[in-house]
């Protein structure tokens, strides 16, 4: 039986790996979906399909909700109704290398406010690991043509980017200190339905600013792996994690997610694989095993 640290590194990992095709997805329906619209898809597929298994625990622990309500309503805006719209935003207004080395400020972030309000430490080794990972991720996004980082230029979404790895952290942090006494199930059960209730109307009102849509199988299926894969499972994989391992080990798995969704875009999208993809999986991989040494 693996023990619960090593289990929660796996928990991690297949969340970074779910999470890999949400960002595929992002960037291939750009042009066929408004992002709210897509948030609101997603959120609604996870939220409708999770219900049934989630209402009567709920229900035996609502008194234990309504005391946590606060804590639960700010984990629904962060994780829930905000960090992934502007991801979906950020998809549509910033070039792929700004949002690829956006991405790496997350955990970053998380790592950051672990310490400020958990009081994990910052070890050499996690220092160390963070800026090896962090070159991992720019050898991805330039091809190794360090020329790129010289004319990047800065968009509206590039903002966005940096307010969605914000408040992933904050999110991060307020699943760590999810009280006891609210379970996994009813806690995610509570955020999912509290953060599609402003997704919805936002996504009525953003139809008359954007082209009309159909729903074509293809988007059908992206609302389906969106919700049940990158929403409901990933969602719990990473909850377990963070309740295993803490915010800041868990999110140093996130600079894997480049990786996995270079891999994903190959096989789905014919995007090619280079040597500086090898180059930055070493990189990072060897990141994430310096990060997460405990001595």
């Amino acid at each position: 039986m693996l023990q619960p640290q090593t289990l929660g590194y796996v928990y991690a990992l297949l969340a970074v790996v779910i999470w890999s095709g949400n960002f595929v997805i992002a960037s291939g329906f750009v042009d066929a979906l408004p992002p709210i619209t897509l948030a609101a898809l997603r959120w609604g597929t996870a939220t409708l399909f999770f219900a049934p298994f989630v209402v009567g625990r709920m229900r035996r622990e609502w008194p234990a909700i309504r005391a946590n309500l606060l804590p639960l309503c700010g984990a629904a805006f962060t994780g829930v109704t905000v960090f992934n719209t502007l991801i979906y935003y950020s998809a549509r207004t910033t070039d792929t290398v700004n949002l690829a080395l956006l991405t790496g400020t997350t955990p970053i972030f998380v790592v950051i406010l672990s310490r400020l309000f958990l009081g994990e430490k910052i070890t050499p080794f996690r220092a160390a690991g963070l800026a090896v990972a962090v070159g991992g991720m720019v050898a991805i996004a330039t091809r190794g043509d360090l020329d790129m980082l010289r004319t990047l230029t800065f968009r509206t979404g590039d903002l966005t980017m940096l307010l969605a790895g914000l408040l992933w952290a904050v999110y991060s942090i307020l699943i760590k200190r999810r009280s006891p006494s609210v379970s996994l199930f009813s806690f995610l059960g509570v955020t999912f339905l509290i953060g599609l209730i402003p997704l919805i109307p936002a996504a009525l009102i953003e139809q008359h600013f954007h082209p009309a849509w159909a729903m074509t199988p293809a988007i059908v299926g992206a609302a389906l792996y969106t919700g049940l894969g990158a929403s409901l499972a990933a969602f719990f994989l990473w909850s377990s994690a963070v309740c295993l391992i803490g915010p800041g080990t868990s999110s140093l798995f996130q600079y894997l997610t480049p990786v996995f969704s270079g891999i994903t875009a190959y096989f789905l999208l014919g995007q090619p694989i280079t040597v500086w993809h090898g180059v930055g999986f070493v990189l990072i991989f060897t990141g994430v095993v310096l990060a997460t040494r405990q001595r």
